[in-house]
């Protein structure tokens, strides 16, 4: 698996297997619970490349790494015993009680946020479709796609009953068979009847669809039911006899006094939050939408999540929700604005850049937040002021969010906000906000060696060495072009030179879908006729892979390079292949890379085809292929524009 030894090293630095008594993850973070929180280093995480950041909040250890957060999550499940069950210890108390009620809350919802959200943006579909005419309310493809939109919210103590249960030591179809119990027909049926009543305990019936806080109640006081039966019940008979028990207990006392409880609980929240709107919807805008970019960095915007599902149930809208979207596109914004502050091959664009998509695409910000605002401090306050401007706007037009979605540009598509003119005023001007402040105030001097190109002093001694190198004058004079150009900051070519011998191959004719359709990159390959892999211009290693048979390089210019030995040769684990230079080294033109063996790598039935790819060529002007169809090493191979 591509990600277990980087999951390997995760696990070794928040103290080892034995330190974690839970792992859940969300959109972005990996969230430990951990028995002593001082066996780990937070300082060696925070280093790792592939770490955006540690944030320790909600009795969790979190580790932020980003869209590929569900493969370092499934890494660490199959090399660990982590997912054969959570260790009891889970369940016991951790930290102050704002942390274990944020712990809660985080683990109720972390595994459910995907069809909660797949789910959302389904009835803001099926909303545009009714309001376009394209589908009638009584259609029967509408109940169907209803149906599918609607289920996991109307069945949604089911679901809470079985994360929770987890997370209480308890059986989790136990709880979600309490769940299931508020919402069978046999008790919906008596919402109308007068007079219902348990054993002579007068109960109301109350329609549990789609509500969270009874749940929550329920199974607090399920896992300690469950733990208590356990002890006094004989291991033999604990297979039927607990859940029996456990079912004949919780669903009378929950309908009798927990769901009532709980139901009015959460309607006395949302009607603070209702009432802090009518108080001054510009202040309640104003303060929330300043503060949600902080609570994300926290992990504890969760808490909102509860409040938001009751609104949409009770009002058929949220207003937390609809002024704190405006926080997503403040970062966004943000990410412009440093983005177009950098320069070509700067770290700060290659950070920002893909993030720019990601906030837009997917509503996921939080990269946004640990790899650009908490670098620079005046980002803070940035983000606060736009994302603050926004949600007063927002407030004063009262904006609800209709339906639970990602705030990104399909909900935007599917208008799932009202007033919509509202919504977007309020976006627009915390993205504008946040682009503009970050540009003209947000970045120092002395922030700014992150925006220029890496090792750009180093241009004009990065082509000597090229010349030195050059098998012909030619190629040294493309050298000194490239530096001349560079200091000028025109326009220019760059040659990249064959780093071996061989037949040349159209990245097209490759056989492999990956390489021949531009995904991993635009470039050629060489069929190769030597066992040796050569620069193909001066650069940086940025990148050796474990098993030795392809490495990247960057160039001062900012060019990304792949040079990839073989297809599929990474089965080989790096047998038939020696690496002759380390991550972070500088190379020059012709400085040999690795060797290979082409006899082994051919009986164990691979193709010696490389390819030589640009990896970032949406950043250059064009790419102009080879010329020849063979080529000696450090002859020119291909050139590319920028």
């Amino acid at each position: 698996m591509k990600y277990v030894e980087e999951a390997k090293k995760i696990v070794s630095l928040v103290g080892g297997e034995k330190n974690i008594i839970s792992l859940v993850h969300c959109a972005t973070r990996l969230r430990f619970e951990l028995k002593d929180e001082k066996k780990a280093d937070k300082e060696a995480l925070n280093k790792l490349s592939y770490v955006m950041q540690v944030v320790i909040s909600g009795g969790q250890y979190q580790v932020v790494i980003g869209s590929a957060v569900s493969d370092y999550y499934e890494a660490i499940l199959s090399i660990t015993k982590l997912g054969k069950g959570q260790s009891e210890e889970a369940s016991g108390a951790k930290g102050n009680v704002v942390d274990r009620v944020m712990k809660v809350i985080s683990g109720a919802f972390s595994p459910l946020i995907p069809v909660l959200a797949g789910a959302g943006m389904m009835k803001a579909l099926l909303t545009i479709l009714i309001e376009f005419g394209a589908m009638g309310y009584e259609d029967s493809t509408y109940l169907i796609l209803s149906a599918a939109a609607n289920a996991v919210f109307y069945f949604l103590p089911i679901f809470l009953g079985i994360t929770l249960a987890k997370q209480f030591g308890g059986n989790p179809y136990v709880g979600g068979a309490i769940g299931a119990a508020l919402l069978e027909p046999n008790f919906t049926g008596l919402l109308t009847a007068e007079g219902v009543n348990f054993l002579g305990i007068s109960v109301t019936p109350i329609d549990y669809a789609s509500t969270v806080f009874p749940i929550f109640i329920a199974m607090i006081v399920y896992g300690l039911l469950d733990k208590g039966l356990k002890k006094i019940i004989k291991r033999e008979l604990q297979l039927f006899l607990v859940p029996m028990l456990s079912l004949m207990i919780m669903v009378p006392f929950t309908v009798i006094l927990f769901g009532p409880f709980g139901t009015t609980f959460g309607n006395v929240v949302a009607d603070i939050v209702v009432w802090l709107f009518n108080f001054n919807k510009v202040i309640a805008g104003l303060l929330l939408g300043a503060a949600y970019p902080f609570l994300t960095i926290l992990g504890l915007h969760w808490g909102f999540t509860p409040i938001t599902l009751q609104n949409l149930e009770s009002f058929g809208g949220d207003m937390i929700e609809g002024v704190c979207v405006c926080a997503v596109f403040a970062e966004v914004g943000i990410a412009i604005g440093a983005y177009l502050k950098g320069k070509k091959g700067s770290r700060i664009r290659g950070i920002a850049g893909p993030n720019i998509l990601t906030g837009l695409l997917a509503g996921v910000t939080e990269p946004i937040l640990y790899g650009i605002i908490m670098e620079y401090k005046r980002l803070f306050a940035v983000v606060a002021i736009a994302s603050g401007l926004g949600g007063a706007i927002n407030g004063l037009f009262g904006v609800l969010n209709t339906a639970y979605v990602f705030h990104n540009v399909f909900s935007m598509a599917m208008q799932a906000y009202s007033p919509f003119y509202g919504y977007l005023i309020g976006i627009a001007v915390a993205m504008a906000a946040g682009a503009v402040l970050t540009y003209f105030w947000g970045i120092t001097e002395e922030n700014m060696k992150d925006f220029v190109p890496e090792n750009a002093a180093e241009t004009v001694e990065a082509a000597g060495a090229a010349i030195g190198n050059a098998e012909s004058q030619s190629t040294a004079g493309a050298a000194i072009g490239t530096a001349a150009d560079a200091a000028a900051g025109e326009e220019r070519c760059i040659t990249l030179l064959a780093p071996m011998s061989g037949k040349v191959v159209p990245l097209k004719e490759v056989p492999d879908e990956v390489f021949a359709s531009g995904v991993a990159g635009q470039g050629a390959a060489v069929l190769p006729e030597e066992d040796c892999l050569c620069a193909p211009c001066a650069g940086r290693v940025s990148m050796v892979f474990p098993s030795g048979h392809a490495l990247g390089l960057t160039t001062s210019d900012g060019l990304e390079l792949l040079l990839h030995v073989g297809l599929n040769t990474v089965m080989l684990n790096g047998d038939g292949f020696e690496m002759l230079v380390k991550e972070g080294d500088q190379v020059s033109a012709g400085t040999k890379l690795l060797r290979f063996d082409r006899e082994k790598i051919k009986k164990a039935g691979y193709s010696l085809i490389s390819p030589i790819l640009v990896t970032n060529a949406e950043d250059v002007k064009d790419i102009l292929p080879p010329q020849n169809e063979a080529v000696r090493a450090g002859e020119e191979f291909y050139k590319v524009l920028v």
